[in-house]
């Protein structure tokens, strides 16, 4: 099977593409993490309201895990799919597998773990499915890497799912370089995007490699916690408090009043044009937040605030 590809990717064929081979998804994406929690997005009836809300702002993607909500988000999404009862080729779902939990809701697991057997994808997705009232998923992810991944056996379970037409496209989440091209090299299909950690406050990813392969793939990166899980704006630390006041600075150079929509624009400002994911289960912070998809930073100010995320001037 193909390995990592020798040639130049092409290029994705419009914006909002992680992918010349797709999906097309949202500029931002809404995750379902803290769904069961929300007070706006706790019950089906009120996540239907919060997903007709999403449309209507633009976002159409969303992003579970089987995991989340203590193996409850899915099915949670799933019964509001039905209250909301729109047509589900208006959505794009997207979800990971492989994050094996302590919980009464799988019994079986003594340990916290990972699982990238063939067997257990398939079960995972055939799950997720039921859960999620879907015949299909746009892109599956395999949510952590697996130190005892058998990249043929995984490859293989993937492909199968692939030609079936029940997951439309596949990739990885918190995977390093080595890790994607591993995978890569036994696959079929190309992997269509890592979702890493990244943000104004967790840089890793600008000088681990993660972001420079992205661009070397032609392949977008999603961002989960892309405002650093909420610390940002707690002052908890010190980088948040430099960060923060560097963040209103910019934004009111740029007539932007609020700090997660500037902190979501130096994100999106990188040329591997990260897609974030958001966490809140506000449906006027999202509202907010939008319009980080529509704002151009200036280099100048995006240096301002790495400066001040990391405490010191570039070399």
């Amino acid at each position: 099977m193909p390995g990592t590809p020798t040639h130049t990717p092409p290029v994705p064929d419009a914006q909002s593409c992680l992918h010349a081979e797709g999906p097309r998804l949202s500029p931002l994406v809404w995750g379902a993490w803290r769904s069961r929690e929300g007070e706006e997005t706790g019950t089906p009836a009120k996540l239907a309201r919060f997903l007709d809300g999403c449309l209507q702002l633009g976002i159409s993607s969303f992003d579970h895990a089987d995991i989340y909500g203590d193996y409850g988000a899915e099915a949670l999404f799933g019964q509001a799919l039905k209250e909301w009862g729109g047509k589900r080729s208006a959505l794009q779902l997207v979800t990971k597998c492989d994050i094996a939990l302590l919980s009464p809701q799988r019994p079986g697991h003594v340990v916290k773990h990972y699982n990238t057997c063939g067997d257990h994808i398939i079960a995972s997705v055939e799950q997720s499915l039921r859960n999620l009232g879907t015949d299909y998923i746009d892109l599956l992810l395999l949510h952590r890497p697996d130190p005892l991944m058998n990249p043929d056996n995984t490859a293989d379970a993937l492909d199968r799912l692939l030609r079936s037409g029940v997951i439309r496209h596949i990739g990885v989440s918190n995977h390093n370089p080595s890790q994607v091209r591993l995978l890569q090299s036994r696959l079929g299909r190309p992997l269509v995007t890592n979702q890493i950690e990244f943000s104004v406050t967790s840089l890793a990813p600008l000088f681990d490699g993660t972001l420079d392969q992205a661009l070397e793939l032609r392949m977008r990166p999603m961002a989960w916690s892309p405002l650093g899980g909420g610390g940002l704006f707690t002052g908890a630390t010190e980088q948040a408090r430099r960060t923060l006041a560097a963040l209103e600075a910019v934004g009111a150079e740029m007539g932007i009043g609020d700090p997660g929509t500037v902190a979501l624009a130096w994100l999106m400002r990188h040329p591997s044009r990260p897609v974030p994911v958001l966490g809140t289960t506000r449906l006027d912070r999202v509202r907010t937040y939008m319009q980080a998809a529509q704002l151009k930073m200036q280099r100048q100010h995006w240096f301002q605030i790495l400066e001040a995320s990391q405490g010191h001037e570039v070399p």
